[in-house]
């Protein structure tokens, strides 16, 4: 029979809500507040945004089972310029983004229309985003929902800019940045086409002379103007001449374009071919030397200016371009100015002779400008150059400076001099707005800026990362990468929705500046919502009080109009649930608002009020690639959760990666979990809880793995190694249950009820954070009348793991295992099976090697001697092999198998083996199995077997 997830997701929802079960208030427990990024609302969300709030939400179910009392809210963020950007193509009738919203989306025509308005698209996307969340069965306390353009969260924000503006964290200053010329405003990740952040590079200037002109070319290396030869430039490029700031200069339109956005004054006076310039010379600046301009079809008028110099001693492209013009067919003029060309060396490297660009395309063997190994040799000759190369006499004071250590010092000798200039460019070669406009480097003047360069400031945001949880640990080092290069950042713009900037109305508090520390906006957003706090009166005074425990309530009280017990009562809820216990965003996260999270967290709250804890996933690739509108293969959650149930999708998404992986998505594997979940589901309908009564060894040995599966689940979680844990739980456990069965048919046992249900209790106990809505009807099917998702997670019992039934059953299926594999490599049909089990003193012995083992000692010589000196254990040297063997054996298990062993007290391997391998042997191989110790009198061993018995090894003998 087949699950109607729908009906199934509707009736326990509808529970949830009935019952309040995720509605959060301050009581005796203790608080865990768990919050992730809140959502943008001007799409659905699809299944990729599915991953972050699915983790989350396991994470807050998990530990509301375990007894905390849990507040894991949502907001939405209205704030920005991507939605205003998509009202203006709505209006403009963008086609491709109408068709998008119709039928990738499914939006109503009718509500197009009213998308010419920025609010309305966040509103209709918010509300198809929170049916979204509650249709996936996320435990979010709906009370304390909010939008970033609500009238209170508005005096929230002003409280906190005006908080860092006082602390001289805000800065008014020039600075570059992202920018859309367009829209005017500065743009970060969320601003643009793709979600990425804009970041620049910052080139040097080098200002060569010609005539009545500069030509300037760009270099990330200013070292090697003492290398320059010629330059190159390309005769089809059309080049503007300009006036820069009163000199004449002769750069790319692209160039030309990016210059007008630098601070500097500029305008545009004629243009020039590229042809013309070729075989023109030039004067290098710093020495008054004349050298020819040569041309070069690699020269890109949209990166630099459009010229480049030549380093033909230190630049293999250089090198090698100055061979392959030698071979065509130029004037007698110009090829006898390339004849006189002579690279000059400049750079004393170890392994380097005078050319190192000669030697390196040399030995990777280069045939020409185009040869793709050009990127190897250069590769291989600047990295040598940079960490081992010095500057040698001919760079005159330079003299002797590291390659490393010369970039600042010749960039701020050439600027003094006037020799050369900054251009910067976006690193990303073409970043678009999302309003379509390609983004430029911006430099801002009285711009207000975040002054994320502080150093004490840094200082302080390492100190919180270095005391928080990081999960994954190998994520941490990102964060100490990000807050390294961390500058200032613009924190203001002049469109879009928002809070008006406190001192200066013609600004917005830009969208990631407002989205820093609103989860302490949480903890009083259900007041807000009830109508207890209004945006009349608010004042800073209010916020000092609540969120710094700052002022005196009475003075607060006369200034909002709201009493003191009120506020008092608003207060403690903060201070129960600040901190935040953990914080849930994706990977592309980490440079922007995850850090800002904490840089925002310790400039404004005391220490004790400082973030835990941050949980940091990869993305959601669907079938191998990553989601995107071009490939089609972006499908919206609502319409997976309708076609496959909600259950089944968040299944998919956990069990295909862990944590920081990209998980790999595709409808296979949620067909596979739906069957699955449908087998425990259909399991779990036909038991009955019944007393359990006369444990037989099978017994004590599922019930021990059941509690094994316990502590390790528990512990995947706390790790946030989901996909682990819920492949124990649903996969792992499996092969157990089976071994159990096949042990239960073999002795005809048929009331194993009460087993059964007790074990699949704690399986779907354990599967209510992953799958929330089929656990409670398995629940409910196991006849629990109280609900699973607010029941006590299993605990691990120690009292309740029989260390002897885990060895003494493992025992039984590595024989059975050993047994069949003999017969499958030899294709017998056995007519008579004998197992030799280990006499007493070899399994004294193993114990005591064990125990050393455990302790670190591997080395057999070391371990042989302590057993002689033992007079208990003495006689192993008349069996030093077995000592040899038994450290291997040892060593081949799995640590929990060796610490189960530890724990358990040596057993009679005969008197087990004999009283449960004949009827599973008989079950299993069609024959009786005769076991014997390989001390016993009588014994029956015709091939001499029973000395190779081993402890946990029994020897095997098939006729």
């Amino acid at each position: 029979m087949e699950i109607n997830w729908t009906e199934i997701e509707n009736k326990w929802r509808s529970k949830w809500i009935a019952n309040k079960d995720f509605e959060t208030n301050p009581n005796e427990k203790q608080k865990k507040f768990i919050t992730v990024a809140y959502p943008y609302p001007n799409s659905p969300q699809h299944i990729g945004h599915g991953r972050t709030y699915t983790l989350a939400d396991v994470h807050a179910r998990f530990y509301r089972m375990k007894g905390f009392n849990v507040l894991f809210p949502m907001a939405f963020h209205y704030t920005g310029t991507p939605i205003l950007g998509m009202a203006k193509r709505v209006e403009a009738g963008d086609a491709e983004l109408i068709e998008n919203l119709k039928n990738l989306y499914s939006v109503p025509e009718e509500s197009i229309k009213t998308f010419v308005e920025p609010v309305k698209i966040a509103d209709y996307f918010h509300e198809e985003i929170k049916t979204g969340m509650i249709e996936m069965g996320y435990s979010i306390d709906w009370r304390r929902e909010f939008t970033t353009i609500d009238p209170v969260y508005s005096k929230f924000i002003e409280w906190q800019i005006n908080t860092l503006r006082e602390k001289n964290l805000i800065v008014q200053g020039n600075h570059p940045v992202g920018w859309c010329p367009k829209d005017q405003n500065p743009v970060s990740q969320h601003d643009t086409q793709g979600d990425v952040e804009p970041d620049f590079t910052e080139y040097i200037l080098i200002k060569f002379k010609y005539g009545d002109y500069i030509i300037p070319t760009a270099t990330l290396r200013p070292e090697t103007i003492f290398g320059v030869v010629n330059l190159w430039v390309n005769p089809e490029i059309v080049y503007k001449k300009i006036t820069v700031d009163n000199e004449k200069w002769i750069v790319s339109a692209e160039c030309a374009y990016k210059i007008e956005f630098l601070d500097k004054k500029i305008t545009y006076d004629g243009e020039i071919n590229g042809s013309e310039l070729v075989g023109e010379t030039v004067t290098v600046p710093h020495r008054e030397e004349s050298i020819v301009m040569l041309p070069a079809s690699f020269v890109e008028s949209k990166t630099g200016t459009g010229m480049v110099m030549s380093v033909p001693a230190h630049a293999p492209f250089d090198y090698q371009a100055l061979e392959d013009i030698k071979k065509t067919n130029l004037e007698a003029d110009l090829a006898s100015k390339v004849n006189k060309i002579t690279p000059i060396s400049i750079i004393e490297t170890e392994g380097y002779g005078e050319n190192p660009a000669k030697e390196a395309v040399e030995k990777f063997s280069v045939t020409s400008q185009n040869d793709p190994k050009l990127e190897e040799a250069t590769k291989e000759v600047y990295g040598k150059e940079f960490y081992g190369g010095k500057l040698k006499s001919n760079t005159e004071q330079f003299s002797g400076i590291k390659v490393a250590y010369a970039k600042d010092t010749i960039k701020e000798w050439l600027i003094e001099n006037k020799h050369a200039d900054i251009l910067l460019e976006l690193t990303n070669a073409s970043i678009k707005c999302r309003c379509g406009a390609e983004c430029v480097v911006k430099v801002l003047n009285n711009q207000w800026f975040l002054n994320y360069g502080d150093k004490e400031w840094k200082e302080l945001a390492t100190k919180c990362f270095d005391q928080m949880n990081i999960l994954p640990q190998e994520i941490r080092s990102e964060f100490q990468y990000v807050i390294g290069w961390l500058h200032e950042r613009a924190c203001a713009r002049q469109h879009g929705l928002g809070t008006k900037l406190p001192w200066d109305k013609d600004w917005i508090v830009e969208s990631l500046s407002d989205s820093v520390i609103y989860m302490a906006y949480y903890t009083i957003s259900k007041f807000v919502n009830n109508g207890t706090i209004a945006a009349d009166n608010l004042s800073k005074e209010f916020f000092d009080y609540v969120f710094l425990d700052k002022g005196d309530v009475n003075k607060v009280s006369e200034i909002t109009k709201m009493s003191a017990d009120i506020i008092n009562e608003i207060k403690k809820e903060f201070q129960y649930f600040y901190p935040v216990d953990s914080r849930h965003s994706g990977r592309d996260l980490v440079p922007n608002h995850l850090t800002f999270f904490v840089l925002n967290h310790v400039a404004i709250f005391p220490e004790s009020n400082w973030p835990k804890e941050i949980v940091v996933n990869g993305s959601v690739l669907m079938n191998g690639s990553k989601m995107s509108k071009s490939m089609g293969n972006i499908i919206p959650l609502r319409k997976a959760i309708q076609d496959y149930g909600a259950d089944p999708i968040r299944l998919a998404i956990i069990i295909s990666a862990e944590l920081l992986q990209d998980a790999d998505f595709n409808m296979e594997s949620v067909s596979g979990i739906q069957n699955k979940l449908e087998s425990l589901f259909h399991e779990c309908s036909r038991l009955k809880p019944e007393k359990i009564e006369n444990l037989e060894a099978e017994d004590r040995w599922i019930l021990s793995k059941s509690q094994s599966m316990v502590s390790e689940v528990t512990a995947a979680i706390e790790k946030m190694r989901l996909r682990e844990a819920l492949h124990d739980i649903l996969f792992a456990f499996e092969s157990d249950l089976s071994w159990y069965n096949k042990r239960v048919k073999a002795k005809n046992r048929q009331n194993i009820s009460g087993i059964l249900h007790q074990i699949n209790s704690i399986r779907v106990a354990m599967l209510s954070p992953f799958a929330p809505h089929i656990a409670e009807e398995m629940w409910e099917k196991l006849g629990h009348s109280e609900m699973v998702s607010t029941s006590a997670w299993p605990e691990f019992s120690t009292e309740s793991l029989d260390a002897n039934a885990i060895q003494s059953e493992e025992l039984l299926k590595s024989t059975i295992d050993d047994v069949a594999n003999i017969l499958k490599v030899t294709k017998i049909t056995p007519q008579k099976i004998t197992i030799y089990t280990a006499d007493s003193f070899k399994s004294k012995i193993y114990h005591s090697i064990l125990e050393k083992v455990m302790a670190g000692q591997t080395n057999m010589g070391i371990v042989m001697k302590e057993l002689i000196a033992n007079p208990e254990t003495a006689d192993v040297k008349k069996i030093p092999d077995f000592v040899q063997k038994t450290i291997k054996d040892i060593l081949s298990e799995p640590t929990g198998i060796r610490e189960t062993k530890l724990q358990s007290k040596e057993f009679d391997e005969k008197e087990f083996l004999a009283n449960e391998l004949p009827s599973l042997g008989k079950k299993e191989f069609g024959v009786e199995i005769d076991v014997f110790s390989e001390s016993d009198d009588g014994i029956y061993d015709p091939k001499g077997k029973a000395r190779h018995a081993r402890p946990f090894k029994p020897a095997i003998l098939i006729e």
